[in-house]
């Protein structure tokens, strides 16, 4: 059976940053009040306060070298559940009526891969009999629950993917999203002062930004968003000032010819890269099979893929992972080379990307050499080249990678007005 529709429901999703204090949970619920006093139905998704996730992690670590996976998702759940129930008591103190929920209570089930699960399913009845009785919803984001109810974390940016995916099953009018951000900038303002806020950005754009590096939305989010074309906002939890629109018609206020516009919408940057070579491969078939497949059975999610050919018929394979995954893809990749023969193996973990994003390069030339013309007026060396049709990533030294997203910010002009 089907919930009921709920009429103009909203999805506001809160970050640790807009919850790390007791002042911020009061000012969040404010928020909250004044949006349910408007005649909205609220669901309310919470981040655990401030760096509580982080801190329960080097908890786990002081008392186990290795913690298990199924306790260690155990408790790093319970950071969103203290968020949650002291966001219902803030509310409930403002006279208005709410319950807070934990994702097993909410009905989100999810697949039994620890720290990286997935949502499955969602049965929204609880949440429905709740909002029909007139009460905010309060939801504990980043978790879901197996089969054989245990209780699993979504990974990075699981709180904002529980947000979208509830605003889908319920079919809310929107998914606000309140961070310590005004909205989705050409780039991080704290890198770029000159970066400007954009009103409004497509899915296809705001879905690479954000795999590149723009920690505002996590991809899994956008892509479901875009699925079920669900509008998000994002907005600061701090002042009122209008967010970024992310939805399907990104560029529907832009009356300028497309040979016109900014075809760059924005420069993404990421320092959380590393890279492992495999040197001296023989360039046959299944190579690259073999070392993948074991790859992606481990959950290791493998980026840029280089591979450079040699007169000898060897090549030298690269690709770039998350530093935290480097051990573990790392024993892996060890293990396999030997298998295809591989002279030996290389790792680096000193490197960042730097991407231009924009759905306009597709339909015109020059963007790859003004980057990287510019790039090396800067003495910024680049070490791998990856693109798509709507973006151009280079993989760089750490060191320059700020550097990097300055002089592109300012060769393809993002500090200017259409």
């Amino acid at each position: 059976m089907s919930p009921p529709e709920i009429q103009g429901l909203l999805v506001q999703k809160y970050g640790g940053s807009s919850l790390a204090t007791a002042e911020r949970i009061r000012a969040a619920a404010r928020r909250v009040a004044r949006t349910a006093a408007r005649g909205k139905p609220v669901i309310v998704v919470v981040s655990a306060m401030g760096d509580t996730t982080d801190e329960l992690i080097e908890l786990a670590y002081s008392v186990a070298q290795r913690p298990p996976e199924r306790e260690l998702d155990l408790l790093l759940s319970t950071g969103e559940t203290v968020s949650a129930t002291l966001m219902a008591m803030a509310l409930h103190d403002l006279q208005q009526p709410a319950v807070a929920l934990t994702g097993l209570q909410a009905g989100i089930r999810s697949t039994r891969v620890f720290s990286r699960a997935r949502i499955t399913d969602i049965q929204p009845a609880r949440i429905s009999t709740e909002l029909l009785h007139g009460k905010v919803v309060i939801v504990t984001g980043f978790q879901g629950v197996t089969e054989d109810q245990d209780v699993t974390t979504l990974g990075r940016g699981g709180s904002d993917t529980t947000a979208v995916a509830l605003a889908c099953a319920l079919g809310a009018e929107r998914c606000d999203i309140y961070t310590d951000v005004e909205g989705i900038y050409t780039a991080d303002p704290r890198v770029v002062p000159s970066a400007r806020k954009l009103s409004e950005v497509g899915y296809e754009e705001m879905l690479e930004l954000a795999q590149l590096g723009a920690r505002v939305m996590h991809p899994r989010a956008v892509e479901l968003a875009e699925l079920y074309s669900m509008p998000i906002l994002v907005a600061s939890s701090f002042t009122d000032t209008p967010g970024t629109l992310i939805h399907r018609d990104g560029d529907s206020k832009n009356t300028m010819p497309m040979e016109v516009r900014k075809n760059v919408r924005g420069i993404a940057h990421d320092t959380d890269v590393a890279r492992i070579t495999l040197v001296r491969v023989p360039d046959r078939p299944g190579v690259a099979a073999a070392i993948f497949e074991p790859l992606a059975a481990a959950s290791v999610s493998v980026d840029t893929i280089a591979q450079s050919s040699g007169a000898d018929g060897t090549t030298d394979l690269s690709f770039t992972i998350s530093r935290s995954d480097l051990p573990r893809a790392l024993e892996i990749t060890q293990s396999v080379a030997p298998s295809i023969h591989a002279a030996s193996v290389d790792t680096a973990d000193d490197l960042a990307k730097v991407s231009i994003v924009g759905t306009g390069m597709q339909s015109a030339p020059g963007y790859a050499a003004r980057m990287f013309g510019a790039l090396a007026r800067a003495g910024v060396n680049i070490n791998i080249i990856s693109t798509s049709d709507i973006r151009i990533t280079c993989v760089v030294s750490r060191d320059h990678v700020e550097d990097a997203v300055r002089v592109l910010h300012t060769a393809f002009e993002l500090d200017r007005e259409d």
